[in-house]
């Protein structure tokens, strides 16, 4: 390869990360219509068709707590958090999990954060452990390598939230950034119906 098509090849790669766009090449991506889009729909599960929620497996580690298991956790809500500590929008999730936590861990909430990484580095226990010190998580975290416990949900994002009621049920599903004050309401409730 040449140097002219070495920094040519780089130039168009540095572009295309950065999403600019090339004179004379790409010059109806600057001419078009910008498409407006609507967030997608957060999925929920409905009360009628409760599930129930599948056991962790596969974890490769555990940090803040001995291995758990659903059937242990039976009386308690749950709020199973499948995150990545390479996602932004997981990262931006973490303080309302934590705040969270923190608010109704005395009143039957356990909260598992169930680390599922997308890129190899993410795969580290030492950097998993850096993330739960930097972002100050103190609740169970499940290292999930293998995807074993992210495929027994058939879940598909990071972030996603799934709050398990004290019968082993998913009762309250959802995808992405967002729902904080609902995701709350749903778990006081659940907390305050057993009391």
């Amino acid at each position: 390869m040449t140097i002219k098509l070495l920094a040519v090849s780089a130039a168009l790669i540095g572009m295309a990360v950065t999403g600019a766009v090339i004179p004379g090449i790409c010059d109806e991506a600057a001419r078009a219509t910008p498409v407006v889009t609507t967030p997608a729909a957060p999925i929920k599960v409905a009360a009628a068709s409760q599930q129930t929620a599948p056991d962790f497996t596969g974890i490769t580690t555990w940090f803040n707590s001995k291995p758990l298991s659903l059937a242990d956790l039976r009386g308690k809500v749950v709020l199973v958090d499948f995150w990545t500590y390479g996602c932004v929008n997981c990262v931006n999730t973490l303080p309302h999990v934590t705040d969270l936590y923190a608010k109704y861990k005395d009143k039957g909430l356990v909260v598992v954060g169930v680390h599922t990484p997308e890129f190899p580095f993410e795969r580290s226990a030492s950097n998993v452990q850096a993330a739960l010190k930097r972002h100050g998580i103190t609740y169970p975290v499940a290292q999930d390598n293998d995807s074993k416990t992210w495929n027994a949900y058939s879940n598909q994002y990071w972030p996603a939230q799934y709050i398990i009621d004290q019968n082993g049920k998913i009762v309250f599903q959802h995808a992405g950034e967002g729902r904080y004050d609902e995701i709350d309401r749903t778990v006081g409730k659940l907390l305050n119906a057993s009391s």
